[in-house]
């Protein structure tokens, strides 16, 4: 086993301080986004953008050849998440990464293959996302009363009705189409023809 680390390492020794200089960039940016100090949104922005203007100045020094293309793309991605990377020092209580959002759709996927079999999303998790995703995450973290139930305002509850029903006549009409193209086609074409034709 040493042998073969040994003929990795001897064989891949060309490439250890490139990756060495990798990651000590990679570990600054860590120090500065961990933000042990509690400072405010403005202040992490402000010390991160002066970390971005020293790697930047790096990719272009000629020392820095040896990390240009992982750095060109590391501040691409960078300015990609810019606009939001800096509320959750501001916002109490808002991670700072979508870690736990991810777990919470994992974990009602789960559910819902266990519940219905399918391996891919239901259609009515696709039509009615907005508000099974709301009512599970409600029912794992503290399941309604029947007197919060009846506090619901009825004109609002009827107007996600309608929303979710257009919703459903979508998938509807999506279905007539893959089952009997011609009449949906044709009806299409008729109606089109009373919209052109002069009044």
């Amino acid at each position: 086993m040493h042998t073969i680390l040994d003929k990795a390492l001897a064989a891949t020794a060309e490439l250890w301080p490139r990756l060495a200089a990798i990651f000590a960039w990679i570990a600054r940016a860590a120090a500065v986004l961990d933000n042990p100090l509690e400072q405010s949104g403005s202040a992490v922005r402000a010390r991160y953008q002066d970390f971005s203007e020293r790697l930047s100045a790096r990719l272009n020094a000629p020392a820095g050849e040896s990390i240009r293309a992982w750095a060109s793309h590391f501040l691409k991605i960078t300015r990609s998440y810019w606009p939001g990377l800096f509320h959750c020092y501001d916002v109490a209580g808002l991670p700072r990464t979508d870690n736990d959002l991810e777990h919470l759709f994992g974990r009602l996927r789960h559910q819902e293959r266990r519940i219905t079999g399918r391996k891919v999303a239901t259609p009515a998790l696709v039509v009615r996302g907005s508000v099974r995703v709301f009512s599970a995450l409600l029912t794992w973290l503290q399941p309604l009363s029947p007197a919060q139930l009846g506090q619901v305002d009825p004109v609002a509850w009827r107007e996600e009705r309608r929303q979710l029903d257009k919703l459903r006549q979508a998938r509807v009409l999506q279905r007539r189409f893959r089952q009997h193209p011609e009449p949906y086609l044709a009806g299409l074409e008729e109606r089109l023809v009373k919209l052109n034709l002069p009044p």
